[in-house]
């Protein structure tokens, strides 16, 4: 879980999952919306995909990111158990 809170530390990679919760998306298509390199946005999915926050599967020549709403149901679990006590 401490990776995932660290992906969620980042402006951008918060801003990544948005987009993704619109539904799955390629790399090039999340690059349009955002003013950084292709490398960038390259490293910000690694961390995402690191911390099971994104999933990725190859469709064709592209590779189609989508969010992993399970790892963020667990988040919302987690916390909200913090606020019960």
């Amino acid at each position: 879980m401490d990776a995932r809170f660290k992906a969620l530390s980042n402006e951008t990679r918060r801003e990544i999952l948005l987009l993704l919760a619109e539904g799955p998306m390629t790399a090039g298509r999340l690059q349009e919306r955002f003013p950084i390199t292709f490398a960038s946005l390259s490293y910000h999915l690694s961390v995402l995909k690191y911390s099971g926050l994104v999933t990725a599967k190859k469709e064709g020549q592209y590779r189609l990111y989508d969010l992993n709403r399970e790892a963020l149901e667990g988040m919302v679990l987690w916390l909200s158990g913090l606020v019960e006590c």
